[in-house]
């Protein structure tokens, strides 16, 4: 039976992925840790669960926590704290003050559970993969970023929708920068195992549309209700499933690239691996058209850039 941790948990998505979790049957505990200030309303929010939860017959021990030393034991940490972003935020903005938080934390599951898998998830995704890597000193194969999963689900949304068909019929990935560089590989998406470029040629879907579709979704999403909520709590639920169940599932997160994908090293991407639970087994070869292939470069480059400025700032 498998231990996790959530720190940040008294936000949306933290307790969201802390219900939703509690009825996996394979976690026997989750320690939905937060800062002091919050550790009342985390009190509440394990009340309120056990009350749902108990109609469902879950055996899991849902714990509040403060202190570091409840880390112990726990195979997966999920970073979920942080400043969420508001309308007219790029994820970019969040860099420096979430870098610090994240930094500290990495520092603390070092310590306390040094066998852990850490999955990050506040913004920007991929800086705070690197930056949380460099502070945890693990394998890389250990810190992972929540990184193009969310995006990919909601690319495989768009096109579901647009031909009316089950999501299920429909294979598609992200890749590179969780933010505006995002890269669709629609040159190898298939519906129904039917290349994508065949349904083009027959139906008025247009490309560019679906990709600022895809770009804007979250923000379109935080303009309407204030945050994303549900997207990114099943996304992060769905890959921590994957690791403590050792499903061996393809599905696109952040990691520390050294030249796996198209001779990119020294940063952070989303990019398509297999995940069991000691972490990410392997990363997936990728095949792009010259189109993809440079915009993952430019979201190379861009949060490169970006994790750069976070370090310098975070040295100083």
């Amino acid at each position: 039976m498998v231990k996790i941790a959530i720190m940040g948990a008294s936000g949306t998505i933290g307790k969201n992925v802390a219900f939703t979790l509690a009825e996996e049957d394979s976690i026997e505990e989750i320690i939905l840790f937060s800062r002091p200030s919050s550790y009342e309303k985390i009190m509440g929010e394990i009340l309120d669960m056990d009350d749902a939860l108990a109609a469902e017959d879950t055996d899991a021990t849902l714990t509040a926590s403060c202190d570091y030393a409840d880390l112990e034991g726990c195979s997966l940490v999920l970073i979920t704290s942080g400043i969420p972003r508001k309308e007219g935020m790029s994820r970019l903005d969040l860099a420096v003050p979430n870098a610090k938080i994240v930094q500290e934390y990495a520092e603390q599951i070092a310590k306390y559970a040094p066998d852990s898998i850490i999955l990050i998830v506040t913004n920007p995704v991929d800086v705070m993969t690197t930056i949380a890597l460099e502070a945890s000193g693990f394998d890389k194969k250990r810190v992972i970023g929540l990184g193009n999963h969310l995006d990919s689900l909601r690319l495989k949304t768009i096109i579901s929708k647009h031909f009316h068909i089950n999501s299920g019929e429909v294979h598609t990935r992200v890749i590179g920068e969780h933010g505006d560089h995002m890269v669709p590989l629609l040159s190898s998406t298939t519906i129904g195992g039917i290349p994508l470029n065949y349904f083009v040629e027959a139906t008025d879907l247009k490309i560019e549309t679906v990709i600022n579709r895809l770009k804007s979704a979250g923000s379109t999403i935080i303009s309407k209700k204030g945050a994303t909520e549900y997207g990114p709590s099943y996304a992060v639920s769905n890959l921590i499933s994957t690791i403590v169940n050792d499903s061996r599932k393809i599905l696109t997160v952040s990691t520390y690239l050294e030249g796996e994908v198209e001779g990119v090293y020294d940063v952070s991407l989303g990019v398509p691996v297999v995940l069991c639970k000691k972490g990410i087994k392997d990363i997936v070869p990728v095949k792009m058209n010259k189109f993809e292939k440079d915009n993952f470069f430019e979201a190379a480059r861009t949060v490169k850039k970006a994790t750069y400025a976070v370090q310098n700032e975070l040295d100083d």
